[in-house]
């Protein structure tokens, strides 16, 4: 197990958010299901594990994908495709679960026989969605009872289909990006409340880019016109939101760091994070009101959030709506709770959320773990700096899945950490 000794010290300096990875991903899936013979190219992409996935799994499917180096780590990604059907294709989406729910309903459009197979926390990861889909749909699929891999043959049809919208947004756009190239009209009806709407948002906002237009209905209903055709165009990855939350709560809690690259009129739900931070700074210090977070829409800013309320010295804060945290990476109301509760954080796990008492500073003093989840190390990694002792982080690695270079931008801000070559 790798680990990683953070000493106390103060951020300070200007950092630029990495490109979107919500952004990327969709990107590079609309550029490869474009069919008219010309090259789209998708500039400012981070390599991270899960980009890879979606890279590896849209080459499965036929697309002529080139990776290209440009500056400062990132690059551009050229994809032509002439969206052949494929034989057999076999996909491993790593621990993307945006791979796997983006990819699985491409695979029925664009292969006679589809393999998905995974690792990590991803494997168990629900997909009843689907499999009640399937089944509705007369597809043929087979898994490990309920679990990957996957193995799915057929075709998606035209039709209406109804789904949750509570459990992962990612169902919804999985068809969005799939129901254009069936041959009719189709209806996605949502059954429930839609959660993540941002996330929507940004599947159609990317999809508009390549052509393809779907009527929103409020999150209620999407209107999809059959037979439309994508067209290839290049586009630049705009700053991501939930990475930048990380360096926005450094500053919030007293380090010197000014985060850049953020657009202001940005699709990204995750901008709530600048709301959220001026919601703690209107609540005075001993205040009875609790601050009160609704993270339904905004579940990936949990951990940080997390951070950021243990670190508010006199307020009490209370995350509602939280309960799908626990199927992702890692089970995150756990995971965050029992980690900055070693650190000395004063923080209670409920059901479906957390209770926080804030605090001046931490004691640290400890070794916590990851949890193999790349946003609960990011987040402890932030709480070091406001720790009276170093603390040992377990499976600091995690990062590689979305932020490849956050250790060494956390070093160049002045992060003392000590682990060999963890910077190279």
């Amino acid at each position: 197990m790798k680990s990683i000794i953070i000493k106390p010290s103060k951020l300070n300096g200007i950092i630029k958010a990495p490109p979107s990875k919500s952004l990327s991903h969709r990107a590079i899936i609309c550029a490869a299901l474009c069919k008219d013979g010309n090259e789209s190219i998708i500039d400012n992409v981070i390599l991270s594990e899960d980009i890879k996935a979606t890279i590896d799994g849209m080459r499965e499917l036929g697309a002529e994908i080139k990776v290209v180096e440009s500056i400062n780590e990132t690059y551009s990604i050229h994809v032509r495709s002439e969206r052949n059907i494929i034989k057999k294709a076999n996909i491993n989406c790593r621990e993307s679960g945006s791979t796997l729910r983006f990819l699985i309903p491409l695979g029925l459009m664009l292969s006679e026989e589809c393999t998905f197979i995974g690792s990590g926390k991803l494997v168990e990861r629900p997909l009843d969605i689907y499999y009640k889909i399937f089944e509705e749909k007369k597809v043929k699929y087979s898994t490990n009872d309920g679990i990957l891999p996957l193995s799915i043959s057929g075709s998606l049809k035209s039709g209406n289909y109804e789904i949750s919208g509570n459990i992962s947004s990612q169902f919804v756009s999985g068809l969005l990006f799939a129901l254009p190239l069936t041959g009719y009209d189709s209806t996605v009806k949502i059954t429930d409340t839609m959660e993540s709407k941002g996330y929507v948002d940004l599947t159609l906002e990317i999809l508009n880019k390549f052509n393809i237009s779907i009527e929103n209905k409020n999150y209620e209903e999407f209107k999809i016109k059959g037979n439309s055709k994508y067209s290839s165009t290049n586009y630049t990855v705009e700053g991501d939101l939930s990475q930048a939350a990380f360096f926005l709560v450094a500053k919030e809690i007293g380090n010197s760091v000014n985060c850049t690259g953020i657009n202001a009129n940005t699709m990204q739900g995750d901008k709530e994070i600048l709301n959220v931070i001026k919601k703690f700074n209107r609540i005075e210090a001993y205040s009875k009101d609790e601050i009160i977070i609704d993270a339904s829409q905004i579940p990936d800013l949990v951990p940080i959030l997390t951070v950021l309320a243990s670190l508010k010295e006199g307020k009490t804060t209370r995350i509602i709506k939280a309960e799908r945290l626990r199927i992702k990476e890692s089970d995150r109301l756990k995971a965050i709770c029992s980690e900055m509760n070693k650190l000395g954080a004063n923080i209670k796990e409920l059901e479906d959320g957390l209770l926080i008492e804030g605090l001046s500073c931490l004691k640290g003093g400890a070794t916590v773990n990851s949890w193999n989840d790349h946003r609960i190390a990011m987040s402890l990694a932030i709480a070091a700096t406001k720790c009276e002792k170093e603390i040992i982080l377990e499976n600091y690695t995690a990062v590689n899945k979305s932020y490849p270079q956050f250790w060494n931008d956390y070093k160049l801000l002045g992060g003392d950490i000590d682990e060999l070559n963890v910077w190279k």
